[in-house]
């Protein structure tokens, strides 16, 4: 027995030689397996269900501004029905959405939460590839005052790029319409506020039973600063973008079924700090001592979710980085205590499908 099995590997060895050889040597079987793996990877379908029973949510970054290899910079992609929107669209964020095959040109709406690069890094890139991809008509993105200034910036910027690519492509054929490559500004009516944010809502959007509300949040000295709830088939998700803890957004985010919020261990990044400090990095040590002051602790936003009677708290933004298991025991330090139950951390892929019959909340992972 032990014979026969070794012979059968040796047999393994040599055909696989074999193989290999036959590669390197024969232009024609290279092309066709080359040709193999294209056509494997076109017909791949996106990883994304489209359900008119549910509420869906994907975490297409949950990065601080802090580098955290394989995850991208906040992102948030919302799916009710057969429409979809973005929450931000930070750095590496389109990377992820093409990797698990989810069309760019579907994506009827970038909603930004304000103009830190993290949130914002990728919006030039993510308009282009829809455009690439089919979409026939601008892209709208919708933001705080400022959020025009935003946007003619990337349409400026890509505007030598809008023009290549129409004339590598087009050919005269309409397939790249150049209006459909510039972005349009839509300014949320909320406007600035001073020196204090009173927590104010609007209503933005309701299409196809779905409602979208803006929410004036404490991200100072950042002002206006939105968060934003959507409401689809009776159930319910906020989505926070940067805050502190802010009752005004509890009592907005009331009664929905989850609340995605960013989050910072200060007690982490203040270690975070001193370790700079201790290396001569004064510069950076600053900026993360600096950041507690305008971001919500996990055990705040713990305390902020129940507040508000959510049924589920999923931190994205995480910061300091998570760069390995052991440390989610330390950043969750407290929140058990405040929250036993309904906590989960966010992960690059994170797929939250909440049902419209009331059932219970699903969590999946999309994979590129």
């Amino acid at each position: 027995m032990k014979r026969a099995a070794i012979l059968a590997v040796l047999a393994l060895a040599g055909l696989a030689t074999t193989a290999y050889g036959a590669f390197q040597t024969i232009p024609r079987l290279q092309d066709e397996v080359f040709a193999m793996g294209v056509r494997a990877q076109l017909l791949r379908a996106s990883q994304l269900p489209r359900s008119n029973d549910a509420l869906l949510v994907v975490l297409c970054g949950t990065s601080s501004p802090l580098p955290l290899r394989g995850t991208a910079k906040s992102c948030a992609l919302v799916v009710a029905g057969e429409q979809l929107f973005l929450v931000d669209i930070g750095p590496e964020a389109s990377e992820n959405l093409a990797l698990w095959r989810i069309p760019a040109p579907d994506i009827q709406g970038v909603f930004l939460t304000h103009f830190h690069s993290d949130h914002i890094g990728e919006l030039g890139e993510f308009n282009i590839q829809g455009w690439v991809q089919g979409r026939r008509s601008p892209l709208e993105v919708f933001g705080p005052e400022g959020v025009s200034a935003v946007v003619e910036g990337f349409n400026a910027a890509y505007s030598f790029d809008r023009a290549y690519r129409h004339a590598h492509h087009d050919h005269g054929s309409g397939l790249l319409p150049l209006e459909a490559a510039r972005m349009q500004a839509r300014t949320i009516p909320i406007g600035p506020t001073g020196a204090s944010p009173q927590g104010r809502t609007s209503v933005i959007l309701e299409r196809d039973g779905v409602r979208v509300t803006a929410i004036e949040t404490d991200h100072r000295p950042v002002v206006p600063a939105l968060s934003y709830r959507f409401d689809y088939l009776g159930r319910s998700v906020v989505i926070t973008g940067d805050t502190v803890y802010h009752l005004p957004l509890a009592e907005a985010a009331r009664g929905a079924d989850v609340l995605i919020s960013e989050a910072q261990s200060h007690r982490m990044q203040d270690i975070f700090a001193e370790e700079a400090d201790g290396l001569g990095q004064a510069s950076l040590a600053s900026v993360l001592r600096d950041t507690s002051s305008y971001h919500i602790d996990p055990v705040e936003a713990a305390q902020l979710a129940n507040e508000a009677g959510v049924r589920d708290l999923v931190y994205t933004h995480i910061a300091p980085p998570i760069v390995m298991p052991l440390l989610r025991t330390p950043w969750l330090r407290g929140v058990r205590d405040v929250r036993p139950e309904g906590v989960r951390i966010g992960h690059d892929g994170m797929m939250i499908t909440i049902p419209a019959d009331g059932g219970t909340i699903r969590y999946s992972r999309l994979r590129g």
